[in-house]
């Protein structure tokens, strides 16, 4: 997709949703990010829906960007990240499309990063701060010893505690976009753009936030998912370190 010039009269700001056959949540998503964030464009990222997903999207007043088959959520992150960064955006934000993220939320990152206190804002279920409690969010017993693991984990990688590594609630400004628009190698998406982005440099905050549950169906991630998720972390995070080491080594 070829990139255009920056139009000032646009909106500055846009905001996309991955969507895998979200036919039945994503309505309510979308009237809430209209609600609350109306002067926002909307794109959703339809990663081969054989439902009525992107039908629902353009109902409602949403860009539609289809890839015609499964391609997965490394390629649907980054297609959201690289549209916002050709289509001349300022700002961008990503949700999921099954009604976890509150658009209030998401508000709040992206006032953060609209006014410079960091480039990138990342909602955490396990930061603490005024009006959001420890513990407030009570994961599964599998995700919880994943969890620890995967804090400790970023801690070492990062060089300072990170509390939800695996958030997909994101409000970045135009310097991000094309580090997190790159094709990700591992399972591990969030994850890697977080090391991409200390690479780069870049100020990311841990922002503490609400979560809700899944608005209908049934998460992906669990029990033995979850488990394979903390192991697909512990893979990225020991091929970055080896690469940080071969790098130092070779300067």
């Amino acid at each position: 997709m070829a990139a255009g010039p920056y139009d000032s009269s646009m909106t500055d700001t846009m905001v996309f949703i991955p969507a895998l056959n979200e036919e039945a949540n994503l309505p309510a998503v979308l009237a809430e990010l209209h609600d609350q964030l109306p002067e926002v464009d909307l794109l959703v990222v339809d990663d081969g829906s054989t439902d009525g997903t992107a039908d629902v999207a353009r109902a409602q007043d949403a860009a539609v960007l289809s890839f015609g088959e499964n391609r997965g959520l490394r390629e649907g992150v980054a297609a959201g990240y690289r549209y916002a960064g050709e289509h001349g955006y300022a700002f961008a934000g990503r949700v999921d499309a099954d009604g976890q993220h509150p658009v209030m939320e998401l508000k709040r990152l992206l006032e953060l990063v609209r006014a410079d206190e960091c480039d990138v804002a990342v909602g955490s279920r396990f930061a603490t701060g005024e009006g959001y409690d420890a513990y407030r969010y009570e994961p599964s017993s599998s995700r919880r010893l994943g969890t620890a693991v995967l804090r400790r984990a970023m801690r070492a990688a990062l060089g300072r505690p990170f509390h939800d590594a695996t958030s997909g609630m994101y409000a970045v400004n135009a310097k991000a976009m094309p580090i997190l628009a790159e094709p990700y190698e591992s399972g591990a998406r969030e994850v890697e753009s977080l090391l991409r982005l200390r690479e780069a440099g870049l100020r990311v905050s841990e922002v503490p936030v609400h979560m809700r549950e899944r608005a209908s169906g049934k998460s992906r991630l669990r029990g033995r998912r979850a488990v394979d998720l903390v192991v697909t972390v512990a893979g990225t995070l020991f091929v970055y370190g080896l690469w940080r080491r071969l790098r130092r080594g070779r300067a």
